[in-house]
């Protein structure tokens, strides 16, 4: 019996996280606890209450943060048409956070400060901001910085009280997980698809037409160059929300009929319109599309580091000090010879939490596409020269580069996608019956 990640409930809410710092999503500052206890006290002037959930109060400013966080992130000016259709979904996506954060502090789960200092932490070393850097942008941005906060406490303290109800489940043996293998030896050759997914559930039959303008709302975002992943960790509700959206690579038996029925003719890269399913409706994005056991790439390993900037770089007018750190980072590279040079280099300058080695990339996927070129070309054991962002320099250094079947799953893949497929199914009813049962009062429709 072998014991595949148990802790998986849990890491999937820190992947969560990834995908918001892949897209310099900003966090605040930690708060004692999972979360304050309700408050029923009249809210100040200007602010109104739009729900109460079990006690705790979501109001107009919460949907106007989280609206605005929503603005920020994708980095689309959202007309205010657009704002107030998002604003109902926004109202029921607070109220499922609220009942999650119900739901951990009923099963005594802590999300201590020190895991949101970490994150936050981790945010800005992934954006290379100076320590404090994300709270000042949510501020400038008008985000409360309880918003992105609670969303987080929500999704770490529900990953926890999922992994405590699985127990047991969370351990797929060597066995089971072979004989999934063996059956996906013998589907060689067949197709398979990798997709990416925003769910939006329907609590209620009366709220479908909501759910369907939403959808589309966000489909035009979407078609109009909002971020997939990024959208899908802010709305969807969907386990799969913890990877972005992403469900990998899966066959056509392993989706709803009627998403089997339409990727098997869209174009990858596309959009799908809503599609009704059990439960909701979901938006699907076809990421590409390959036969079984085959997916030939170029799989690239490499090490980097990087020096920030202590204020933002003018390309025009460079500072002394941001020349001497230019300088000192092609030192560096000069300096180091082989890999295991460059990596010894990079940790004594950088940050300890600083990604050295961001593990093997798929060439093909790397972007933007002169970083790509870079990758492809630079000689295997060369620093490069210094690569200068408006808050900071990098040096990397390619340590290997090889043709791979990138389409090969591990035991542990196999063990991985097992338990996340039990991770889902338990979230969903989890959430359907809390609605069933909790006491929600609604008192409008947004701010």
């Amino acid at each position: 019996m072998s014991r595949v990640f148990a802790a998986s409930c849990y890491d999937v809410a820190w992947r969560r996280l990834a995908v918001l710092v892949g897209f310099g999503l900003m966090l605040g500052l930690p708060r004692p606890g999972l979360a304050a206890p309700a408050d029923t006290r009249a809210p100040p002037p200007g602010i109104r209450i739009v729900a109460v959930v079990d006690g705790d109060v979501i109001t107009n400013g919460d949907v106007e943060s989280r609206t605005r966080l929503f603005a920020m992130s994708t980095g689309l000016p959202l007309a205010s048409d657009v704002i107030e259709r998002l604003k109902p979904q926004i109202v029921r996506q607070l109220i499922d956070e609220r009942l999650r954060i119900q739901a951990a502090r009923n099963q005594k789960v802590i999300v201590s400060d020190k895991d949101i200092g970490a994150a936050i932490r981790e945010i800005e070393l992934r954006n290379n901001m100076p320590q404090g850097g994300l709270r000042q942008k949510l501020a400038a941005a008008g985000v409360s910085q309880r918003t992105l906060v609670d969303q987080i406490r929500a999704q770490l303290g529900w990953g926890q009280v999922l992994r405590g109800l699985l127990a047991d489940k969370l351990s797929v043996s060597d066995a089971e997980a072979d004989e999934q293998l063996r059956l996906r030896a013998q589907e060689s050759g067949r197709q398979e698809y990798r997709i990416g997914e925003i769910f939006v559930p329907i609590d209620d039959p009366t709220n479908t037409a909501d759910a369907q303008r939403f959808a589309e709302t966000v489909i035009k975002e979407l078609r109009a160059g909002a971020p997939f992943p990024l959208v899908a960790a802010q709305f969807s509700q969907n386990q799969s929300a913890l990877e972005g959206g992403e469900r990998g690579w899966i066959q056509t038996n392993q989706m709803d009929p009627e998403v089997a029925a339409l990727v098997t003719s869209m174009p990858v890269g596309a959009i799908s319109n809503p599609v009704k399913v059990a439960g909701g409706f979901t938006i699907v994005t076809l990421q590409g599309k390959r036969a079984v056991g085959q997916d030939l790439a170029t799989a690239v390993s490499l090490r980097q580091l990087f020096l920030p900037f202590p204020t933002p770089l003018n390309p025009q007018a460079p500072t002394d000090q941001q020349r001497q750190i230019v300088e000192k980072a092609r030192g560096l590279g000069a300096g180091a010879h082989d890999c295991a040079d460059m990596e010894s280099v990079a940790k004594s300058v950088n940050d300890p939490n600083h990604q050295v080695d961001p593990g093997e990339l798929r060439l093909e996927g790397v972007n933007p596409p002169p970083f790509r070129q870079l990758l492809a070309t630079l000689p295997i054991g060369k620093a490069s020269q210094p690569l200068i962002a408006n808050d900071g320099v990098a040096v990397v250094m390619v340590c290997a580069r090889e043709q791979k079947n990138m389409a090969t799953l591990t035991r542990q893949d196999i063990q991985r996608q097992i338990v996340n497929d039990r991770v889902e199914l338990l979230s969903r009813q989890m959430l359907r019956d809390m609605h069933r049962s909790a006491n929600i009062d609604m008192r409008g429709r947004g701010a």
